[in-house]
């Protein structure tokens, strides 16, 4: 069974970059992504900094994030890992698309285990699906924001 997925797909934001970049950072999922609660173990300012460690439990998996590249409205990339699951990166880039954003969202993970790789083989496939229940959520937080 494969154990490494690199999967890569695409969205638009209604929001010009500099504005959009909010809705990937940790604190800023929370407005629209149903029960992402990033917990930092270290008190933040930035929780856009690299080197920004946060703890999610989102789905009922413990998942340890760490912010590893934030350029403000044109990138941010992650280190994550659940344990006994899952490890890898999360890259999100943003481009202006002329009045909107074009976000290009790559999840790089290997899984720990045979279970995880079957999940994560779950998660391939309907990775285009995923992105698209990113994009209405985003959408609806828009309109209701």
């Amino acid at each position: 069974m494969i154990s490494r997925r690199r999967l890569t797909g695409r969205l638009t934001v209604a929001l010009p970059p500099d504005q959009a970049f909010h809705l990937f950072t940790p604190r800023g999922e929370e407005a629209w992504a149903p029960g992402w609660q990033p917990q930092f173990p270290d008190a933040v300012d930035d929780d856009t900094a690299p080197g920004t460690v946060f703890l999610t439990g989102a789905r009922g998996e413990a998942t340890i994030w760490i912010v590893t590249e934030s350029d403000p409205g044109r990138h941010i990339a992650y280190a994550r890992v659940t344990p006994h699951a899952r490890a890898g990166t999360v890259t999100v880039r943003l481009e202006d698309g002329g009045g909107h954003t074009d976000v290009t969202v790559t999840y790089d993970l290997t899984a720990l285990t045979d279970a995880a790789a079957a999940e994560l083989a779950e998660f391939a496939a309907g990775y285009p699906a995923f992105l698209r229940s990113w994009r209405d959520a985003i959408e609806a937080s828009l309109r209701t924001g």
